[in-house]
């Protein structure tokens, strides 16, 4: 270094290298803050008024809190903390999408909320294949969402200890649970033991929410008590010790569920494949296996090509949790030729976190889609996450016979214009 010798130096070595002069800027600033938001985190006009006090730029505040926005602001009252406005998406439409699924039965026009051009135009096309081959057939395979808390104690005999005395109090635990909610069910408890921690699995049905904030409060009813009677000492514990995969692609999801798990498949003439996508289903099989090599070779938690695109643009468009898609986007596409020559394509989503209750789902743009989607309130979310998987499997064969007919970059300059 002292000769002026940086070879060996990467980019960001290099890229510091330049900046010595201007590093000093990164130092701690303990200047007092001369702006600060109102306490007051809820939704009033005083505290909104002097939240845009603080941040002071008219601008912004014209397009975010907007007359109609300030007349249905209390709407927004238990989705959001240090309210300043909202934020206006685009929304298209893609289908008719026809579903023949175990409670999804329709012919579904599909609300899509999103900034990215060609998004909307590809699941629409591959929506519209689908249904000229008679629909995809869904199948809503298992259901649950769970908590994982997690115990430290001082040796692996008092896992042991403590393990032995959970597995006795399975009842007592279900009770606290379910009595926190009318509308859960606490089906299992499972057990992982890793030395002296102790994780345990409490895994749920939730009905029609999607249940992130439902399991979470009766968890934490069942981990008081057992702070407070549990015959061994523990040395500490958390309400969630990160073996539920919240909000993350974990390998588990493949071999379980969390939230919704559905299979969507279609059968689709070679002719129709031609006429609509322009390619055939051999070629499209030849795409399906070297990108699933593809796949194995990039460390992909599952193989698939863009699950995330559908289930971002719906989840925002339908009041969903939009960082459930971490988790959502888990799944397997194939696709196989039968042996008459026509196209055979699945899909398998594990981790479909959805729900037509509760979270954001009773606000107005988020309630109105729903109601687009036929699919609003009580009774509905089994269906609504059979429609999401056919939603992503139209979106992989859009995709995939793009790639094969050479286009996808020619519909990517056309549309994002």
């Amino acid at each position: 270094m002292q000769k002026n010798n940086h070879g060996n130096l990467n980019a960001e070595g290099h890229a510091l290298l330049n900046k010595q002069d201007s590093i000093e800027q990164l130092s701690a600033d303990n200047t007092p803050l001369q702006k600060r938001q109102p306490l007051n985190m809820f939704i009033s006009d005083k505290a909104v008024a002097k939240r845009w006090q603080a941040i002071d730029c008219e601008q912004a505040k014209a397009q975010l809190l907007d007359p109609p926005t300030q007349d249905s602001m209390l709407q927004y009252q238990k989705n959001i903390e240090n309210f300043i406005g909202t934020v206006k998406i685009p929304v298209g439409v893609a289908g008719p999408l026809r579903v023949n699924g175990l409670y999804a039965q329709d012919d579904y026009f599909i609300p899509l909320a999103t900034t990215e051009a060609a998004l909307v135009a590809s699941y629409n096309r591959g929506a519209l294949l689908i249904s000229e081959a008679g629909g995809c057939s869904a199948l809503l395979l298992n259901e649950g969402v769970c908590r994982t808390p997690g115990f430290a104690f001082e040796s692996l005999i008092h896992s042991g200890k403590f393990v032995a005395w959970v597995s006795t109090q399975t009842e007592l635990f279900t009770d606290i649970a379910q009595q926190t909610s009318n509308h859960l069910t606490l089906k299992d408890i499972k057990i992982n033991i890793e030395g002296n921690h102790v994780y345990l699995i409490f895994d749920y049905l939730t009905g029609d929410a999607a249940g992130q904030n439902m399991v979470t409060i009766a968890t934490n009813a069942v981990l008081e008590h057992i702070l407070e009677h549990s015959p061994i000492d523990i040395k500490y514990a958390f309400l969630d010790a990160n073996l539920s995969g919240d909000k993350k692609a974990t390998s588990q999801a493949l071999n379980g569920v969390r939230g919704k798990k559905v299979t969507a498949e279609v059968h689709i003439p070679a002719e129709l494949v031609h006429k609509r996508l322009h390619t055939t289903p051999e070629r499209m099989a030849d795409f399906w296996r070297m990108s699933s090599v593809g796949g194995v070779l990039s460390g992909s938690v599952g193989v698939q090509g863009h699950y995330a695109n559908g289930l971002a643009a719906l989840y925002i468009a339908c009041g969903q949790d939009a960082a459930c898609v971490a988790e959502s986007a888990v799944g397997v596409t194939r696709m196989e030729l039968n042996d008459d020559g026509s196209l055979y394509a699945a899909v398998t989503l594990p981790n479909l976190m959805v729900g037509t209750v509760g979270g954001g789902t009773g606000l107005p743009s988020q309630q109105a889609n729903l109601q687009l989607l036929g699919l609003a309130g009580s009774g509905n979310a089994q269906a609504l996450a059979e429609v999401c998987a056919g939603l992503c499997l139209a979106g992989e064969l859009s995709m995939i016979g793009a790639f094969c007919a050479g286009h996808f970059a020619k519909a990517h300059k056309k549309l994002a214009r």
